[in-house]
């Protein structure tokens, strides 16, 4: 486990909280000594994951059920936090597919969001701004590991399109402001909290690979499709950069305080997170199949618009700046990811026994 460091009491705004990467983000924050509010208006998220994040760090986190896109209502949470002092900004939709299908949903989301977020940070003059980005952004890259330098092409997916617009967002926005801001660009965040008490929970039909695996393995699922095995890649399928989600979310933590200590060079940086080692998903389903025991029933299906070759990082800044370093590999991504599958299970069982009188 990563090594805590104690910090000084700040009070931070995490967006999109009772979200997937968000709420372990809180679990970390809070663990290295910060206080933290959340907004999550739930449309993609469930309220109850701050159950799971008071039973992990002992402390009530509050959330503000509000929507981004509505400035007045996002303008009255710094109304009633004005000592905010650093936003960790998740809230946003981030289906690929589903953004290839409906732009206009993304654009008006992700934007919005995001600017009625800064017009706050502006009146509030907050001096910490860390934006959750992606390696979408890179595009299909002409050479990997892509660095922070590789050039940013052209987005496959209105979605990655929406984050390449909010870093330009935040980068102009701080060149004028008073506001520093870390841009992580993170690859493809998986697995679980040890504890197995919050982990990745989709609404609806997973859109990413390892819940769609678990849920399949367990009998959600009937089918796990596999979109292509024709790409130029060792085994025909997408390669990717898989990291663990506490691995990512610990980089938060380290990110505000890398602000918070003042040890930016410049108004707007950008960061990498990857493990640095490319896997295809195929690989990623042997691991699965490995770790768990279960024979995984999949089949193999055509491409997936939006869907790059492949991609991993090269994460040397993060590593020498943030001092951040990756403390699992891609079993305890799979094995944490299936401990909290199962741990769903046995929740929904004891449900239905108290709700059918059989105490």
């Amino acid at each position: 486990m990563p090594e805590e460091k104690q910090v000084s009491m700040s009070k931070i705004l995490v967006t999109g909280g009772c979200g997937y990467i968000g709420s372990h983000t809180i679990v970390d924050l809070v663990q290295n000594g910060f206080e933290v509010v959340s907004v999550d208006n739930n449309s993609r998220s469930h309220a109850s994951v701050m159950q799971g994040i008071e039973k992990i760090t002992g402390q009530k986190v509050k959330n503000y059920k509000v929507d981004l896109c509505n400035f007045d209502d996002t303008f009255a949470i710094f109304q009633e936090n004005e000592d905010i002092t650093g936003i960790i900004h998740f809230a946003a939709y981030k289906a690929v597919g589903e953004s290839v299908e409906q732009p206009l949903m993304y654009f008006e989301n992700n934007l919005n969001s995001l600017i009625n977020l800064l017009k706050c940070v502006q009146e509030f003059e907050t001096p910490h701004f860390v934006f959750s980005s992606s390696c979408t952004v890179y595009g299909n890259p002409d050479s990997i590991p892509v660095t922070e330098a590789s050039p940013i092409k052209p987005a496959e997916s209105p979605y990655g399109l929406t984050k390449q617009m909010g870093e330009q967002i935040i980068t102009e926005f701080s060149k004028v402001n008073e506001m520093h801001a870390i841009l992580l660009r993170y690859f493809n965040p998986v697995g679980a909290h040890p504890s197995s008490l919050i982990g990745e929970l989709p609404v609806g039909k997973p859109s990413n690979l390892v819940p769609a695996i678990t849920q399949t393995a367990i009998g959600k699922l009937p089918q796990l499709k596999v979109y292509g095995d024709d790409y130029p890649t060792r085994d025909g399928s997408c390669i990717r950069d898989y990291i663990h989600i506490c691995d990512i979310s610990h980089a938060h933590t380290l990110a505000l305080q890398y602000l918070i200590d003042k040890k930016y060079s410049e108004k707007c940086e950008v960061f990498n997170l990857g493990t640095g080692n490319g896997v295809t998903v195929l690989e990623v389903i042997k691991a699965f199949e490995k770790v768990s025991g279960v024979k995984l029933n999949y089949s193999i299906g055509p491409r997936r618009p939006g869907d790059v070759v492949a991609i991993y990082a090269n994460n040397d800044h993060a590593r020498t700046s943030l001092n951040w370093n990756i403390e699992y590999n891609l079993d305890d991504m799979m094995s944490s990811a299936w401990n909290w599958e199962l741990h769903l299970k046995q929740d929904e069982a004891l449900f239905n026994k108290q709700n059918t009188g059989l105490n």
